[in-house]
């Protein structure tokens, strides 16, 4: 080789792509190197330390990754260990709870509870054999039906004179009725009847004075004047007494609807909630003794003793007062059932036949339109075949 040939350099490697192929073992790179014969240039020598070192950074990460996935799966197992076990003891703490829930529902439900007494006793039946029968309380009057009291004239009211419940005679004055205009119209009518008899006096005064002072025609127009005043005063003051409606009867006050202020008609009271007319004022009989209308089923009415074997007892509904009572009279004619007692198995399409009975009051709490049961049963016959009540 001559001097002056230049020396070949050694070509530098080009650097590899970095590639995802397999990394070489490092202990078989060590044993490469070792059995090499040639001994590498210091070119050589840094090209392969820089390609070693290069090689070695994707060798020492891929030895750390299991690590690191080693050391995160080492606290989510350690994690989920504690939420197992809380789990458990949820559903065993549930499971608990349930059959705890079930004794007892067992227990409650299992428990036989004794029916309570009630309030009153039930209605029994006083006689052997008996028909049973709504009845109502009536006041003792020949129809049994209250008396519904209606002004004849219209007018708003000035006064209400009584109160419910107030016992009262014939003649007194239950309401008043504004009648300024029908007590001017009455003063009117005095007014032509004293002007009238003054033109007849002193008509008459002439001619008993002096016959041919006046005319009989004359005098005989005055007193036909006198006579028409007279009827006027007095229509007007029968109209006048209709303002002041009065007691038809001796009873008791009911219930009275007028209100001062408000107007009435001869129809009653308009009332705004049910938009129908109601009498100004309700009243009773006197009620020292007062009535039952009982309504026998038309089944049962062959079932009823003759009137003269006939007897009853009353009880108050919800209470144990019983009180006899006194047969009047049946009234001969069956009707449909009206009067309903509200009861749940109440058969409304019934043809009833109405029998009345009477009893004496005293204290017992009752009213008009109240509902009690009846029993009407025979009465026993004595030895000598007279009744014994």
């Amino acid at each position: 080789m001559n001097a002056d040939e230049p020396k070949p350099v050694a070509k530098a490697t080009e650097p590899k792509p970095e590639t995802t192929a397999p990394v070489p073992d490092p202990k078989a790179l060590e044993l490469t190197h070792e059995t090499n014969v040639d001994k590498p240039t210091p070119a050589a020598k840094e090209e392969t330390k820089t390609a070693i070192k290069t090689d070695a950074k994707p060798l020492a990460t891929i030895k750390s990754k299991p690590k690191v996935e080693l050391e995160d799966s080492k606290p989510e197992a350690s994690a989920a260990a504690p939420k197992t076990a809380v789990g458990n003891k949820i559903i065993f703490s549930i499971a608990i709870l349930g059959i705890l829930a079930g004794l007892v529902a067992a227990y409650i439900f299992g428990t036989v509870r004794k029916p309570q007494p009630p309030v009153f006793k039930p209605v029994s039946n006083p006689f052997e054999s008996a028909i049973y029968a709504n009845g109502m309380i009536e006041s003792e009057l020949p129809s049994g039906e209250n008396i519904n009291i209606f002004p004849q004239i219209s007018g708003p009211i000035t006064r209400v004179l009584v109160q419910e419940g107030q016992s009262v005679s014939a003649g007194t004055p239950l309401f008043a009725i504004e009648d300024s205009v029908q007590r001017a119209n009455t003063e009117l009518a005095a007014a032509n009847l004293k002007l009238a008899r003054d033109q007849y006096d002193k008509d008459r005064a002439a001619f008993d004075a002096d016959p041919k002072a006046i005319s009989k025609t004359v005098l005989d127009t005055a007193k036909d004047t006198v006579n028409q005043a007279t009827a006027a005063l007095k229509a007007a003051s029968a109209l006048l007494q209709y303002y002041s409606v009065k007691a038809p009867i001796d009873g008791v006050v009911l219930a009275v609807n007028a209100t001062v202020g408000g107007y009435v008609s001869s129809q009653g009271d308009y009332d705004t909630y049910t938009e129908l007319f109601d009498p100004l004022v309700i009243m009773s009989g006197p009620q020292d003794y007062m009535q039952v209308r009982c309504y026998v089923d038309e089944i049962l009415v062959s079932r009823l003793p003759s009137h003269w074997h006939i007897q009853a007892q009353m009880q108050i509904t919800g209470t144990d007062i019983k009180v006899p009572l006194e047969f009047v009279r049946v009234q001969p004619y069956i009707s449909p059932k009206i009067e309903l007692s509200n009861e749940k198995q109440e058969q409304v399409d019934l043809r009833v036949l109405p029998v009345i009975f009477r009893f004496e009051k005293k204290d017992a709490p009752v009213y008009p339109g109240q509902m009690v049961d009846v029993f009407i049963g025979q009465a026993a016959t004595g030895a000598n075949g007279t009744n014994n009540f």
